[in-house]
């Protein structure tokens, strides 16, 4: 029997929302092939994810499908069930898929001392393991570098059954999608092929009816102002009329001429009244046209840091050359560390090799005041989100409106965001991001700012950093973001068994 997942005419909301997350979404996700569910951040991708798992059930509206399933979430705060027996089973299935994703056993009891990316792959693998018939993944290639993404590419076109995956990687959805659904809060619509096919197609759609709407605007416009204008002639004419009978009555004037021009004037008067009404209908239908065509709203987009600032001191960091010890118990050896005001460098590497350990290093040693640091970690707790929405609602209400704007121009809506009593992980980095440009920064630190955040976000940033003012110290593995972004590369790279070095080096030699 072959295994699948549909959705028919599911919708559902949160407690609390005035208005339905998702609406009416009909789906069809076959057996054998992945769905990209693409859209902006907080509307609704993780949801649906978990709406196709069993993890959440639909207010209104069916999720059939035949078979177990089986959610990733996004973040790995916490070991999925089953990891451990993942790690010790001995049959070949998952030998075989431990070997695929570069799962060790010797991660047993090591959790919270592995990578973000290790997490990710013992998820993945962990979920593959128990060969679900439905399996939803949630931002997947988070954390991974270009090696572990391309093994993990293979290892999921080996999946047989119905897959949905949420991601920002754009490449990767291409790679391994037949089909995509759009979310565009409440409704969804399914497109063939890959994320760059799906929204090249959707791009056409909307600026085809944004013409269309904006003809049927003119066109009402047009005639309303003609009707208008007809209505005027009759008020005139009308007015002629009245000093006509008035003139005639005063002159006892039985004149038939007069009677007669009088007659045309009423005549005229009459037809004047209804082009004015006839005008005023098509302008009416016109209109209604407008209804059948709702093409979306376009929101001002292009975040700019202008709280950003840069220091007056020589360096923001300095630090002689030295050395660390690495959670795995390797050694990481590092040069003098000298960061000016506007340097703009790139931490590169690969998983678990040590860039956020050195971070988390350097950072508490920066020449800023602390308020002046702005820290943006790779992974931020469901707690801790919620700390920091509760504490952004509680800001005065000029401060909330500059951050909430900074939010809007990254791309997600604000009083959607602001009803959440748990915003996704893309939109919580948007408020992180948002609250320490309004109060000014000397120094950004961004742990792979790429990750969660939605495509549009994504260019947001690109843009905003790209100005930014201040020192900056990204990590991340999207290169082609980097290469937007920065100007000075750190690499990390293992020199000898157990010996990893930092090497400094400008990103145009």
């Amino acid at each position: 029997m072959d295994r699948f997942l549909k959705f028919s005419d599911v919708s559902f909301a949160y407690d609390g929302m005035i208005g339905n997350l998702l609406e009416g979404v009909d789906a069809y996700f076959p057996e054998g092939k992945w769905t990209g569910i693409v859209g902006a951040n907080g509307c609704g991708k993780t949801t649906l994810l978990r709406l196709a798992s069993g993890e959440l059930a639909p207010s209104s509206g069916r999720v059939g499908s035949l078979g177990k399933a089986y959610y990733v979430m996004q973040r790995t705060d916490f070991q999925p069930d089953g990891f451990e027996d993942f790690l010790s089973a001995c049959a070949p299935v998952a030998v075989a898929w431990r070997v695929r994703l570069g799962v060790s056993p010797e991660w047993s009891g090591r959790w919270n001392t592995l990578s973000h990316g290790e997490r990710k792959r013992a998820q993945i693998g962990t979920a593959l393991w128990q060969e679900p018939d439905v399996l939803a993944l949630d931002e997947p290639t988070n954390h991974l570098d270009k090696t572990a993404k391309a093994i993990l590419l293979k290892a999921l076109k080996a999946f047989s059954g119905a897959g949905l995956i949420v991601s920002h990687d754009r490449d990767f959805l291409d790679a391994i999608c037949s089909q995509c659904l759009f979310i565009f809060p409440p409704q969804a619509t399914m497109r063939p092929g890959g994320v760059t096919a799906g929204l090249e197609q959707d791009r056409r759609e909307q600026s085809f009816l944004r013409t269309r709407d904006n003809e049927a605007k003119d066109d009402a416009r047009h005639l309303r102002e003609a009707a208008q204008r007809r209505f005027e002639l009759a008020q005139q004419m009308a007015a002629n009329n009245k000093a006509a009978r008035l003139a005639r009555i005063a002159a006892n004037d039985h004149d038939g001429r007069a009677k007669r021009n009088l007659a045309k004037l009423t005549g005229k008067n009459a037809w004047a009244v209804t082009q004015s009404a006839a005008i005023g209908r098509r302008a009416a239908k016109a209109e209604a046209s407008r209804r059948g065509l709702a093409p979306r709203k376009e929101y001002g987009m292009g975040f700019w840091l202008d709280g950003g600032e840069r220091s007056r001191r020589d360096y923001v960091l300095s630090l002689a050359a030295g050395e660390i010890t690495l959670g795995n118990g390797s050694v990481l050896r590092f040069p003098e560390i000298r960061v000016r005001p506007d340097d703009r460098i790139a931490l590169t590497g690969g998983n678990g090799i040590g860039k956020t350990t050195f971070l988390r290093y350097i950072l508490p040693l920066a020449n800023v005041p602390e308020e002046k640091l702005l820290v943006v970690p790779q992974e931020i707790s469901e707690v801790e989100s919620a700390k920091i929405l509760a504490e952004a609602k509680l800001l005065n209400r000029e401060s909330l409106g500059r951050v909430m704007t900074s939010v809007s121009r990254l791309g997600s809506r604000p009083g959607r965001l602001l009803e959440s009593a748990s915003p996704s992980p893309g939109e919580i980095r948007k408020i992180l991001l948002s609250l320490g440009v309004d109060r000014g920064i000397h120094l950004l630190a961004m742990d792979e700012p790429t990750n969660h955040l939605d495509l549009p976000g994504i260019e947001c940033l690109e843009r905003a950093l790209a100005d930014c003012p201040c020192a900056m110290l990204l990590v991340s593995h999207d290169q082609r973001f980097l290469a937007k972004t920065t100007r000075t590369e750190w690499r990390f790279s293992e020199i000898a068994p157990g010996v990893v070095a930092v090497r400094i080096q400008d990103s145009g030699t």
